[in-house]
């Protein structure tokens, strides 16, 4: 796994250039030799994680910030750096760092895909993603820290059955930050307001619905009672990403998950992702991720492999 930064106009592994001005990072995942997370200090995780110009990421980031001045910019919202902070972000959302002077801490990354075994950490992700920016308590911070070192520790060592662990903790860390963001805690400025978007924020939550989500763009449009364009303005400006293109990629995700954590026929999963001909399900599947759905099954996801990031692997100090 390894970071690209696509520039505005730039090609990204032959795709079509990239549109809306902004920089493009990316986490490159050649499977089966990688796992979809990566843990480090600002410093191992590369410059691009204290990047000072406006970027959007493809992958999920959350910093864990203990150190540092200046402030940290999140779409429109400004934060001023007064550590401990925990800071979560979303694929699509812009963000860089204003004069910033010692920053430390420690940065996680990670694709939907290491979400497989919590696929509502997804939804939950997304909301603190629009809260984005926590101060922490001492307490909290201890807190924290514990299970972030924990997480560095199990990524490093990457002993017999690693992934499950770091999948658990990170699980741990996703659901006791979400509990912070109470009204109280609002009212006390411990979090930033939702910021204005609306419709985008209420078109993932339809995504991300249990049960019976929607996989059309003209059914969520017709759902919030806006029009396809306007859906399609939205959610691109505040995501980076059109709806058409994260509802292939939940559909993608939750296609997965079912394969590989269910005894269900290709034809069931098929149909509880929305497709009436498994046939058709087989091609979408195969023209999104390479594989077929069975070949998909019987080689586990390719996700059992002891297989960490290189370029941060090495940049590590020996013990």
């Amino acid at each position: 796994m390894r970071g690209t930064t696509v520039l505005p106009g730039g090609r990204a592994n032959g795709s079509e250039p990239e549109r809306g001005g902004l920089p493009i990072h990316r986490l490159e995942v050649p499977r089966p030799n990688a796992l979809p997370f990566a843990i480090g200090s600002f410093d191992t995780i590369g410059p691009m994680s204290r990047a000072s110009f406006p970027h959007r990421h493809t992958f999920h980031e959350i910093v864990y910030v203990t150190g540092g001045t200046g402030s940290h910019v999140v779409d429109l919202s400004r934060f001023t750096l007064r550590p401990p902070h925990l800071c979560f972000l979303a694929p699509g959302q812009v963000h860089y760092w204003d004069q910033v002077r010692d920053l430390e801490g420690c940065v996680i990354l990670f694709t939907d895909d290491f979400l497989l075994d919590n696929p509502r950490d997804q939804e939950t992700l997304r909301r603190l993603g629009r809260r984005s920016w926590l101060k922490l308590s001492a307490e909290e911070a201890a807190r924290v820290h514990r299970l972030v070192a924990d997480l560095d520790h199990e990524y490093r060592t990457g002993a017999e059955g690693f992934q499950g662990v770091l999948q658990a903790l990170l699980h741990v860390l996703v659901v006791r930050a979400a509990r912070l963001l109470d009204p109280e805690r609002d009212a006390r400025g411990g979090a930033a307001p939702a910021r204005p978007a609306a419709v985008a924020a209420d078109f993932l939550a339809l995504m991300d619905t249990a049960g019976t989500p929607l996989w059309s763009v003209r059914e969520c449009a017709a759902r919030l009672g806006v029009s396809v364009s306007h859906l399609n303005e939205v959610v691109k400006t505040a995501m980076g990403r059109t709806p058409g293109e994260l509802l292939r990629q939940a559909r993608v995700h939750e296609a997965k998950r079912l394969l590989l954590r269910t005894e269900l026929t290709v034809r069931q999963v098929a149909g509880r992702v929305g497709f009436t001909d498994p046939a058709y399900f087989c091609r979408f599947f195969r023209r999104e991720t390479g594989t077929s759905p069975g070949d998909f099954r019987r080689g586990g996801g390719d996700i059992h492999h002891d297989h960490r990031l290189p370029s941060i692997a090495r940049n590590r100090p020996s013990a």
